[in-house]
């Protein structure tokens, strides 16, 4: 059944209902938690930002610096090898220097005590590294003696040594002997500038 309001009276609306106090502090607190929670993640944000972009630049000055010390690295390298082989340089230098006995002044030298050395003849000489190896005949052991005496006293040597001695059977008529020596030449700074004007002084000694 439809009713209809005749009198034409409005009704009246229904009164609003005040918010309570305390929901309204909730309300409050909780959008402050709010804003502050977004603050710090703003902060913290912008903390990791910062730190980030530190990192990245610390980044880059240590690729920076890597290409540096490769660039160092080369340098170094280049220089160890021109090291290298002006060092190979020099060592062929100082040995041509230690092996300087020049073959004019070691043949000289050679002469001169077989000339001093009576009844003893050369018949080979070779040279290997700083080893002299000469191979000779005598009339006698004594002048195989005398022989390396005069070696001694040339100066040009620090170490002989006889490798073999023996008599030669081939030669019937005259005894005569084969020997071998082994003579040790001296290092250029130790040999002397001239032989001995006295050959019969005997050797300075070395203190």
């Amino acid at each position: 059944m439809i009713r209809i309001n005749l009198l034409g009276q409005v009704r009246p609306k229904a009164a609003r209902r005040p918010v309570p106090l305390g929901a309204m502090f909730q309300l409050m607190l909780i959008v402050g938690a709010l804003a502050l929670s977004i603050g710090a993640l703003w902060l913290h944000y912008a903390a990791l930002h910062s730190e980030v972009r530190k990192t990245q630049e610390q980044i880059g000055k240590l690729k920076a610096e890597k290409l540096r010390l490769e660039g160092l690295k080369q340098e170094v390298d280049t220089f160890d090898a021109r090291k290298k082989v002006l060092t190979q340089r020099i060592n062929v230098i100082e040995q041509l220097q230690r092996d300087r006995t020049g073959g004019q002044e070691l043949l000289d030298t050679i002469s001169t005590t077989v000339s001093r050395t009576d009844a003893l003849w050369l018949t080979s000489m070779s040279r290997k590294g700083n080893t002299l190896v000469i191979e000779g005949t005598a009339g006698s052991m004594n002048a195989v003696a005398n022989y390396i005496t005069q070696m001694r006293r040339s100066g040009y040597f620090q170490k002989i040594e006889i490798k073999e001695s023996r008599q030669d059977e081939k030669n019937t008529a005259v005894q005569t002997f084969i020997f071998t020596l082994n003579a040790e030449i001296a290092p250029a700074g130790l040999q002397p500038a001239g032989a001995p004007a006295n050959p019969s002084a005997p050797a300075p000694r070395k203190g």
